[in-house]
This record gives C-alpha cells, sequence and structure tokens, in this order.
C-alpha cells in the first residue's frame, strides 16, 4: 500500500490510494457486506419464525389454561358431593362403596368372559 498525498501530483479522485491496493480492499469489503447481508438476512427470517412459534405456544397455552380451570370448576363440584356424601352416615357410604365395588367386579368379569 503506497500512500501519495494529493499534493504530490496524484489525480484528485484517488484520495491518495494507489489503484491497485484500493480495488483490492474494495473488492474485499463488497465480499465481506454482501456475506453480512446473507447473515443479517439469515438471522432476520429465524427471528420471524421465532415469534410465530411464540405466538402459537402462547395460543396453546392459553387454551390449556381455560382447560384447566373448567376441569378445576368440575373437579370442585364433585369435591362438593363428595363433602355432602360424607356428611351422612357412614353407614349409607359404605352401602354406597361396597355397591360400586360390586358394579366394577361384575363389569370387569363380564369383560373377561366375553374374551
Amino acid at each position: 500500500l503506497t500512500l501519495v498525498f494529493i499534493g504530490d501530483g496524484a489525480p484528485a479522485g484517488n484520495y491518495g490510494y494507489t489503484n491497485s491496493g484500493y480495488s483490492v480492499y474494495e473488492e474485499e469489503n463488497e465480499r465481506l457486506t454482501e456475506s453480512l447481508r446473507t447473515k443479517v438476512s439469515a438471522i432476520k427470517s429465524l427471528s420471524i419464525e421465532i415469534g410465530t412459534e411464540v405466538k402459537n405456544q402462547n395460543k396453546m397455552l392459553s387454551e390449556m389454561d381455560n382447560d384447566f380451570e373448567s376441569a378445576g370448576g368440575l373437579l370442585g363440584a364433585t369435591m362438593g358431593r363428595l363433602r355432602t356424601l360424607s356428611r351422612g352416615s357412614q353407614t349409607k357410604l359404605l352401602c354406597y362403596m361396597m355397591l360400586f365395588a360390586l358394579f366394577v367386579f361384575f363389569v370387569t368379569y363380564w369383560i373377561i368372559k366375553l374374551r
């Protein structure tokens, strides 16, 4: 690289650089600029895809939240019924549990018998 000052006889449009050195740096700058442009474009498309995925995940989480709230309401109602049932006499509760157990036993027996 040779620096020549404008006042020393170098052409005015050259800014003191020799033609061969200036074009090499200019080509390298263009190549690096194009590489940077490609990388920025890839990062931009990746960030757009991430944004889309985040929106989809937030929507799914919102739907799950609604499902859990409705399941919580159903569970609360069931627990209320169980409390009401448990306030009754213990023999009544024991009778219901025995009937349920017999029902499950007969259904299971019937399913196994059909195979």
